[in-house]
């Protein structure tokens, strides 16, 4: 684990969504706890926290995510009974999330947009900088875009958000970064963001995906932000409103990410994520991946 930077300790993962998208499997079960494999989805993103040195996390829950606080707090009957086979394995396994961090809850109560979500925030962040991690979005750790992040703030100060170049006809699904270079190819400062907007409209093809560093400045902006597209406060609003004055905050700057990125907020990309997390895998991947290829070619030859 690398060391927090900056007095940067602490985590925010927005987790209230209702996951509609994934119906009806997640009439009663909370979308973050779909499995990846052999974990949920969150645990990845607590995992990755913990990684770039954040040892405190709050998650933002809302109705029906009881399973959350549930899966990373001990479980004490299940243990014992792993205890009394001798299955040190998994007991390991099943111990690693309660370990993990020092997690916290609180409720959206009204789901009003990420920007409501990150104001939750604030009574437990108070004044020091913070990330908000996305639970849709799973960062491969091996290209720690989180840690970089980090760095970039500890050096420039104020606030950073992670892009992704994406095809122009896309730009429309993402809060859209207006962008300048600087002495780093892979960092660039932020100069407005548009949530959203129409191909023809956008400033450019850098998207922003869900993760950010923050600085505490952005509350005071969230607290002034009128709902905005959907009828939600939209965080990239009170972002625009930082970049355009940095007297407020700081800088905003922008971590230009082109590594392995899993999308779980969407059916086929969270079986595709699914697929290559398991071919790479060194227990399950071999068998796995002499399946897949004996799959696609009868298929193939189906077709």
């Amino acid at each position: 684990m690398t060391q927090s930077h900056f007095g940067l300790s602490k985590a925010v993962i927005p987790a209230a969504g209702l996951g509609t998208r994934f119906l009806p499997a997640t009439k009663a079960t909370p979308k973050e706890m779909l499995p990846v494999v052999d974990k949920p989805a969150i645990q990845y993103v607590v995992e990755e926290a913990v990684g770039a040195g954040l040892s405190d996390v709050l998650m933002i829950t809302g109705r029906n995510k009881r399973p959350l606080e549930d899966h990373f707090d001990r479980n004490y009957e299940l243990e014992e009974a792993l205890t009394r086979k001798g299955d040190t394995e998994r007991l390991g396994r099943v111990q690693e999330s309660s370990d993990l961090a020092t997690m916290h809850y609180v409720r959206q109560g009204d789901p009003r947009g990420l920007g409501h979500a990150v104001l939750c925030a604030e009574p437990h962040v108070g004044s020091e900088p913070f990330a908000v991690l996305l639970g849709d979005d799973l960062i491969d750790p091996r290209d720690p875009l989180l840690s970089t992040m980090v760095d970039v703030r500890e050096r420039e100060g104020g606030s950073v958000v992670a892009l992704m170049e994406v095809d122009p006809a896309q730009v429309h699904m993402y809060g859209c970064a207006a962008v300048e270079p600087t002495a780093d190819s892979d960092v660039v400062r932020v100069t407005g963001l548009v949530e959203k907007p129409e191909p023809a409209e956008a400033p450019s093809n850098y998207a922003v995906i869900g993760r950010y560093v923050l600085d505490p400045a952005v509350f005071g902006m969230l607290r002034e932000t009128p709902p905005g597209r959907g009828g939600e406060i939209q965080l990239t609003d009170a972002l625009q409103r930082l970049a355009a004055d940095e007297k407020i905050g700081g800088p905003v700057h922008g971590v230009v990410f082109k590594g392995r990125r899993y999308d779980t907020g969407d059916r086929g990309d969270y079986l595709r994520a699914i697929v290559r997390l398991a071919c790479e895998r060194e227990d399950l991947g071999p068998e796995f991946r002499t399946w897949l290829r004996r799959y696609v070619t009868e298929e193939m030859q189906i077709l």
